[in-house]
């Protein structure tokens, strides 16, 4: 199985400045011929991105949305505008619940999706709400939802809430999903913002597959992660011997930094326009 992964948009720009970038994430994917679209960024403008890159949305197969935030989901109505293509919408279980933000005192900032299902349904949509702890794409793709939590340093900030009637009450995340590919190298773990705890979720995978993961892409949420948190998620990818490691978006300058001193080659920023193909013989990375 050969993989591609191409980086529509991202928090950092690339060393292309033609590409626009922003806070959110968008990756288009390529698994022997399956196109999909993981994540579409925070505005839409991964659109414009994917034509400067010569990358074409018009044969998409899937498109999967990580989970119901706005800088991962904001630019699905643009798509659902630009390209006239059919494919089937994957989310979690919970996707549309009303997604909040605790900014101070009792202030709230809603920070969750810009449509609804109704908005889906209006544009024959098929949609895949993923309830099963993995559902399989193809043999080779699938992904994984219902992450099991079993350490009390991966904590989800209190600042992240569900408005249920007039109730705020902590998002427990239900509605994550992450996305796994078989490739010739090894099992490729592509992420979007791990709230649930990047740890939690490679644990979860490696129980449920007994597979081994050779490498991970995508957000980590160790933006605001403390020592004992960090110092714990280098020593399990150095534990489970991960190669390759194209981390971004929410992961943090700092930890970031403190990744990129420990594991060396193998990590990578993976900002606006890289380009990731994993085949038998080679890994590469390009801008």
């Amino acid at each position: 199985m050969n993989l591609k992964i191409v980086t529509l948009i991202e928090d950092n720009p690339s060393i292309n400045l033609n590409l626009f970038n922003e806070h959110g994430l968008s990756l288009y994917i390529e698994v022997d011929g399956t196109k999909m679209l993981f994540d579409t960024g925070k505005s839409g403008n991964f659109i414009e991105n994917a034509e400067k890159l010569d990358v074409d949305l018009n044969n998409l197969k899937y498109v999967i949305l990580s989970h119901g935030h706005y800088d991962h989901s904001g630019g699905f109505k643009k798509l659902v505008d630009k390209v006239k293509t059919s494919y089937k919408l994957i989310v979690g279980k919970g996707f549309f619940n009303n997604k909040y933000k605790f900014i101070e005192e009792v202030t709230y900032k809603y920070i969750g999706n810009s449509f609804y299902e109704e908005f889906v349904n209006q544009n024959n949509i098929p949609i895949k709400y993923v309830k099963e702890d993995i559902y399989y794409i193809t043999e080779n793709i699938m992904i994984f939802a219902n992450f099991k939590r079993n350490n009390d340093f991966e904590v989800i900030s209190e600042k992240f809430k569900i408005k249920q009637d007039e109730n705020f009450v902590l998002d427990n995340f239900s509605d994550e999903i992450v996305l796994g590919v078989k490739t010739d190298k090894g099992f490729m773990v592509i992420l979007g913002c791990s709230h649930i705890g990047i740890i939690n979720i490679l644990e979860t995978i490696i129980e449920r597959t007994g597979i081994s993961i050779y490498g991970v892409i995508g957000g980590t949420h160790l933006l605001e992660a403390d020592e004992l948190r960090l110092s714990k998620t280098i020593d399990f990818l150095k534990e489970k011997h991960i190669q390759i490691l194209g981390l971004s978006h929410c992961t943090g300058e700092k930890a970031a930094e403190e990744i990129k001193h420990e594991f060396k080659e193998k990590f990578i920023y993976n900002n606006t326009g890289n380009i990731i193909k994993i085949n038998r013989n080679t890994t590469n990375f390009s801008w």
